[in-house]
């Protein structure tokens, strides 16, 4: 470090250090002032006596040591306090032996010893608060900006860090709170009143003049945040929310970063409870491969298994890009994780192979597939060779390579399939269950709907409609989906992932089915429009193979209860091993010659319940049933 560099990082600690030796040396008059003011007689004062500098040094190297001068005074609060006091505590033990091996205490009366600990405590401790007093108090006079009137929703432990928070930054003025709790009413947090419930917000928004509402409820439930949205946007005041719990503990946000309401705020449901300690041990140490570690789904899945200390990772993806992507983020935020980035396709039994053979992996995520229902729905060849024959691939390799644990990633769209998609999925499931009665391997099937903001889900669609001014197109006004957040889905997955013996069929609680007509309309006011005035909502049809609601079970297959609260297993329906590698032998010959029509009766052979239908046939089913 050059000179004038070091002078520059030195000079403000230097500043600290000069003063609060300055404040012992005073502090230790002080005392011997106030001591001998009590004798009758007199006795002249010293300042400069070589006692004073023993003390100096001895109490300098004691505040040093407690580690005072590593906080700011901008921010000084009650642990610097006790550092204060501890430092004055101990510094006073060691003026003690300094001054015994000096002159024995000759020219020291043991009543100061006693009385200068809080005497310095006193001189230490004022200027540094006074110093954060008046940074916190004082307007900035500079910029001219006045602070803006914010009116606070939600008085717990979030509200009062926002509080606290924002007295700080000064860019905001709490006038006032607004929480359920009844008990609250009159109350005071940091200063800021308690004035009502958040059903008075209307009227009170008004009367305190507020320029913003912020909403400090990061685990209030789906309807508590749905109804609180709902009276903020009637005020027509901006509002702002602090993150979600979830979000917090994963690092994704700060607590006191204020983000605009986005749709899984209201979709969103309560905190996830997971055994995090039969996770780690299941996945602590071990080598783990992800196919399709680049998109929505196995981009997180990738993310929560490097938190939680695996010895390798290796993502197995198809586009380049999503694939340079995600391993540019695994490497900048693990950069002790040992990160095995592979370009292929997971059908391609030779890049399985490969890939298997020098990763060596012990559990397999297994998230490729293509997932577009109404684009796969002309697409079979494509359908059946990635999302049926890419599993099996997958899953033969797992099993030569003696793989412990392989989970398969599935979809609501498998049970009762209407669509290509579903189906192939479905015939995924068959062959992974089928599978692992012959296998040491345990296979794993999850299943679940729709992931808010997934890549070509309909979140970034109508985003991307509202953003070009309408209209936002929506199939029919009663289709309902199943959704939640991508962190929670891939939650879940690990979770039952460690739940199953092999065989199994575990289906995610996706909590109560969301008209997608609500989506639309939530999504168009959060972007500060009217929905009909300024973006349109046109419905134009159910499309090829779309449902008008998603089902998580078969009629069949008598869901029970597993440990988690929020993981059903589905039991197995058995299907002849024989039968099953027929129907996959014929649909490889199939791929390989383009022959979708042969594919179309391998499906139908695979699945009873499919009912094919042409190009542009959707399907018919009462609304009535899509209110279960």
């Amino acid at each position: 470090m050059k000179p004038r560099s070091l002078i520059a990082a030195i000079h403000p600690r230097l500043a600290v250090v000069l003063h609060d030796l300055a404040m012992v040396w005073l502090a230790w008059i002080a005392t011997n002032w106030l001591r001998y003011s009590l004798e009758p007689a007199a006795v002249p004062q010293v300042a400069f006596a070589p006692e004073a500098a023993i003390v100096v040094v001895a109490q300098g190297l004691v505040l040093w040591w407690t580690g005072l001068y590593k906080g700011l005074w901008r921010f000084a609060s009650l642990p610097d306090l006790w550092n204060i006091l501890r430092a004055g505590v101990l510094g006073a033990l060691g003026i003690a032996v300094a001054l015994f091996l000096y002159n024995r205490l000759a020219t020291v009366p043991r009543t100061v010893l006693v009385v200068y600990p809080a005497v310095l405590v006193l001189f230490l401790g004022l200027p540094r608060l006074a110093y954060r007093y008046w940074k916190d108090s004082r307007l900035d006079f500079a910029r001219g900006v006045p602070a803006k009137r914010v009116l606070v929703l939600g008085a717990g432990r979030a509200g009062e860090t926002l509080i606290r928070e924002l007295s700080q930054e000064r860019r905001y003025r709490p006038v006032g709170i607004l929480d359920d709790n009844a008990q609250l009413r009159g109350a005071k947090v940091h200063g800021v009143p308690v004035l009502g419930t958040i059903e008075q917000l209307p009227d009170l928004a008004g009367e305190v003049a507020a320029e913003m509402l912020l909403i400090a409820m990061p685990s209030a439930s789906n309807a508590q945040m749905q109804r609180t949205v709902e009276l903020c946007e009637g005020t027509g005041i901006p509002f702002r929310t602090v993150p979600r719990l979830q979000d917090v503990v994963a690092g994704r946000m700060a607590f006191n970063e204020l983000k605009e309401v986005a749709i899984e705020d209201l979709l969103g449901r309560d905190p996830v409870q997971l055994d995090w300690t039969a996770i780690r041990t299941g996945l602590s140490g071990a080598r783990v491969l992800v196919t399709g570690g680049g998109g929505s789904i196995g981009s997180e899945l990738c993310r929560q298994v490097a938190r939680l200390g695996v010895e390798s990772l290796t993502v197995l993806e198809l586009s380049e890009f999503n694939l340079y992507r995600i391993e540019q983020e695994l490497k900048q935020e693990f950069p002790d994780l040992v990160v095995n980035a592979v370009l292929g396709d997971c059908g391609d039994a030779v890049v399985c192979d490969r890939v298997f053979a020098q990763a060596r992996p012990q559990v397999v995520f297994h998230a490729a597939a293509f997932k577009h229902v109404p684009l796969l729905q002309t697409q079979v060849r494509e359908a059946f060779r990635n999302n049926v024959l890419g599993t099996q691939v997958v899953a033969q390799a797992a099993d030569k390579y003696g793989v412990g644990g392989f989970v398969l990633i599935s979809t609501d769209k498998a049970v009762n399939p209407t669509s290509v998609m579903g189906a192939c999925k479905r015939a995924a499931e068959i062959f992974c269950q089928n599978f692992a009665a012959r296998s040491h391997t345990r296979f794993i099937t999850v299943r679940f709907g729709n992931v808010l903001d997934s890549a070509g889900s309909v979140v970034p669609l109508f985003r991307e409609q509202i953003r070009g001014g309408g209209p936002v197109t929506v199939t029919h006004p009663e289709i309902t989906r199943y959704f939640m957040t991508i962190p929670e889905a891939c939650q879940l997955i690990l979770q039952a992932s460690v739940l199953g013996q092999g065989g199994e069929i575990f289906a995610l609680d996706m909590g109560e089915p969301v008209k997608i007509s609500y989506l639309a309309e939530q999504m168009i006011r959060l972007a500060n429009k009217v929905p009909g005035r300024d973006v349109h909502i046109v419905y134009t049809g159910l499309r090829p193979g779309e449902k008008l609601f998603e089902e998580l079970f078969h009629s069949q297959e008598n869901y029970v209860d597993t440990s988690h609260a929020k993981i059903f297993l589905a039991q197995p329906r058995s299907m002849s091993w024989d039968l099953l590698n027929v129907q996959l032998a014929r649909a490889t010959h199939a791929v390989r010659d383009y022959d979708e029509e042969t594919l179309r009766r391998c499906l139908t052979s695979l699945l009873p319940e499919f009912a094919w239908r042409e190009e542009g046939e959707a399907e018919v089913v009462p609304i009535a049933r899509g209110q279960n």
